[in-house]
C-alpha cells in the first residue's frame, strides 16, 4: 500500500484519514450542527475586546463575537520589543543545534507561540501595563473551543501559506526542523531573508525543503496581501469583528497535510471531489492528476478499515497482536496508559516476555493518541522492567514512534515507578468528545450505586418520614429492581418496620425511574 489521504463526507459531517501503508497516521472530523452559528476556528483572526483583565492570573478574557469568552494568556499578549525579538532570536539558533538529541520535531505551525513562551516566561512583564479593559486588540485563535473551554487566542499572528509562514509582528527566519540537512537549511535562510520585509518574520515549512526563490516569495507575496487586507479592516471596524477567516475544514487539510510522499487522494462526495481539484489545481500542482472519485457501494471508510479503528478508538480497552491490553482513561485532567501483558505468557522468562510487551504497547500508544487527539498531560504506566538497558530500550523506542505524530509532544524519562509522564499539545478537541455525550444514566461517572444501596438509602429516608408523619399508610415508588430487593426475602425489614411503627406501606415499581431514583409520600399520589 501507499500513502494516501481519504476524505468522507456524509451530509454536514467531513472525516479524513491520512494512511500509511494502511496505518492512520492523522485523523481528523469537522461536524457542524444545521443552523448552528460559525464557531472560531483555528488560524482565524480577530478584532477582539477585552473584557476583564485579570493580574492575579495574568491573563484576560476577551470577546471575540463567539458563544464563549476566548482567553489570553500574558505570554500570548505581549509583543516583544525589536531588541527582544533579536534577542530571542540568536538565542533560538543557539539552542537550535543542540536540540537534535533525539527528542520530538515540533509541527513548524506551533513553534511560534512555543519559542516566544519560551523566551518571555519568567519575565516581570504584567499583562494590566500593556493591555486595559476596553481595549480593542488584533487576536488570532490558537486553540478552537474544546469542552467547556472557549477558544484560547494569541496576538502573535501567523498566516501560513504553502511553502513559507508569515509572522507580522515578530522580526525573525527560521526553517522546519524537519529540514535536517545543514546545506538546505542555509539555503533556505538566504532565500528568506532577502524575502522577509524588515521587522517581520518568514518560516519555511517542510514542503520548501528543495524549493526555489520565486516559489517561496509568490506564497509569501499572497500571505502579505492577506495581512495588507487585514489591516485595512482593522482600521474601518471596531471590536467585536472577525477579521479573516481561515481556510476551510478541507483547504486546510490539504495545505498541512499534503506532501511529495502523499500519492493519492480519494474523495467520495462529487461535491468535496470537485472543491479538492479545484484547491489543487491551484495551489498543489504536484497532486494533480492523483485525485480520484470513490464511487463504490462498500462505504470508503469501511472498505480501508478505517470505521474499524475507530470503534477501537472509543474503547477504553485496546488489545495488541500478541494477546496484551491496553487501558486507556481519558479525564478532564488528563489520559492515563495502563499496560498489561493480558492473555500473552510469552515464551521464555519473565524479562522478555515484559519487554517484548511494553516495546508492542509503544507502537499502539502513539498510534492512539494520534487517532484520539489525546491532549495535555498522559501518564504511561508501563510493565516494570528490571533490566536498565530494557528501560532505556523502551524509552528509546517510545521517542521513535512519537516522531510520526505532527503534534508537539514532550516526554520525560521513565521514573522509579515505571512511569513516563509526557505532554501532547492538542487545538482541537478529542474524538471522544466529538463523537459521543456522557451516559445520561451515569452521567460520565461510569458507575451507579447498586440496587441494594439504593435500598438501604430509601429505609434510612423511610425510618425518617415515618418518625415526622402521623399518616398511617405511606407509598413508596422506585425502580424495579430497588422494589425487588425491598420485597424479597433477603431484606426482611418491610415487615418489621409496618410492626414497629404501626404502618401501612404500599410499594410500586416505575420502570421510567433512575436506578437511583426513588420518592415516598405520606399520602395519596
Amino acid at each position: 500500500m501507499t500513502k494516501e489521504l481519504l476524505i468522507s463526507q456524509t451530509l454536514s459531517e467531513c472525516r479524513v484519514a491520512l494512511t500509511d501503508r494502511g496505518e492512520i497516521i492523522n485523523f481528523l472530523m469537522e461536524r457542524r450542527e444545521i443552523n448552528e452559528g460559525y464557531e472560531p476556528d483555528v488560524g482565524d483572526i480577530y478584532l477582539g475586546k477585552v473584557l476583564r483583565v485579570l493580574p492575579g492570573m495574568q491573563s484576560a478574557f476577551v470577546d471575540i463575537g463567539g458563544k464563549k469568552s476566548a482567553f489570553l494568556y500574558v505570554d500570548d499578549a505581549y509583543l516583544p520589543s525589536v531588541y527582544e525579538q533579536r534577542k530571542m532570536v540568536q538565542k533560538e539558533e543557539n539552542d537550535e543545534r543542540e536540540q537534535k538529541r533525539g527528542e520530538i520535531i515540533p509541527d513548524e505551525l506551533s513553534t511560534l507561540t512555543d519559542q516566544v513562551n519560551k523566551h518571555f516566561s519568567g519575565k516581570s512583564v504584567a499583562i494590566e501595563s500593556f493591555i486595559k479593559e476596553g481595549d480593542d486588540i488584533v487576536v488570532q485563535v490558537a486553540k478552537g473551543p474544546i469542552a467547556s473551554k472557549g477558544p484560547r487566542i494569541t496576538r502573535h499572528i501567523t498566516l501560513a501559506g504553502r511553502y513559507v509562514v508569515f509572522m507580522p509582528y515578530i522580526e525573525h527566519i527560521g526553517v522546519s526542523q524537519r529540514i535536517e540537512g545543514e546545506k538546505e537549511r542555509e539555503r533556505l535562510k538566504n532565500i528568506l531573508e532577502k524575502i522577509r520585509p524588515k521587522g517581520m518574520g518568514i518560516i519555511a515549512r517542510t514542503v520548501a525543503n528543495g524549493r526555489n526563490y520565486k516559489t517561496l516569495k509568490q506564497d509569501f507575496d499572497m500571505l502579505s496581501k492577506i495581512w495588507s487586507n487585514i489591516q485595512k479592516d482593522v482600521s474601518k471596524h471596531k471590536g467585536p469583528k472577525q477579521i479573516y477567516r481561515d481556510l476551510n475544514f478541507i483547504q486546510k487539510t490539504l495545505r498541512d497535510f499534503i506532501d511529495e510522499d502523499v500519492d493519492s487522494i480519494l474523495v467520495d462526495s462529487e461535491d468535496v471531489f470537485k472543491e479538492v481539484e479545484k484547491f489543487t489545481g491551484k495551489f498543489l500542482l504536484s497532486m494533480v492528476g492523483k485525485v480520484k472519485f470513490y464511487g463504490e457501494d462498500i462505504p470508503l471508510f469501511e472498505k480501508y478499515g478505517i470505521d474499524l479503528e475507530i470503534e477501537r478508538a472509543l474503547s477504553n480497552k485496546v488489545f495488541l497482536r500478541s494477546g496484551g491490553l491496553l487501558n486507556i482513561d481519558q479525564t478532564e485532567a488528563l489520559v492515563s496508559i495502563d499496560i498489561n501483558t493480558g492473555k500473552f505468557v510469552g515464551h521464555k522468562t519473565l524479562e522478555e516476555t515484559v519487554l517484548k510487551t511494553n516495546l508492542e504497547a509503544v507502537k499502539e500508544i502513539s498510534y492512539q493518541l494520534r487517532l484520539r487527539n489525546c491532549g495535555g498531560i498522559i501518564v504511561i504506566d508501563f510493565i516494570d522492567m528490571e533490566k536498565k538497558e530494557h528501560r532505556d530500550q523502551v524509552y528509546g523506542a517510545l521517542l521513535e514512534a512519537l516522531k510520526k505524530d505532527r503534534a508537539k509532544t514532550s516526554v520525560l524519562p521513565l521514573s522509579g515507578l515505571g512511569l513516563v509522564e509526557m505532554t501532547r499539545k492538542r487545538t482541537h478537541d478529542t474524538l471522544t468528545r466529538l463523537t459521543c455525550h456522557p451516559c445520561p444514566y451515569c452521567e460520565g461517572t461510569g458507575r451507579v450505586k447498586s440496587a441494594l444501596t439504593v435500598c438501604y438509602e430509601l429505609i434510612r429516608e423511610l425510618i425518617k418520614v415515618i418518625k415526622q408523619s402521623p399518616r398511617e399508610k405511606i407509598n413508596i415508588y422506585a425502580h424495579p429492581e430497588v422494589t425487588a430487593k425491598l420485597c424479597g426475602e433477603d431484606i426482611d425489614l418491610m415487615d418489621s418496620l409496618e410492626e414497629t411503627y404501626k404502618k401501612s406501606f404500599l410499594i410500586r415499581s416505575e420502570n421510567s425511574y433512575h436506578i437511583e431514583q426513588y420518592e415516598i409520600f405520606t399520602h395519596e399520589h
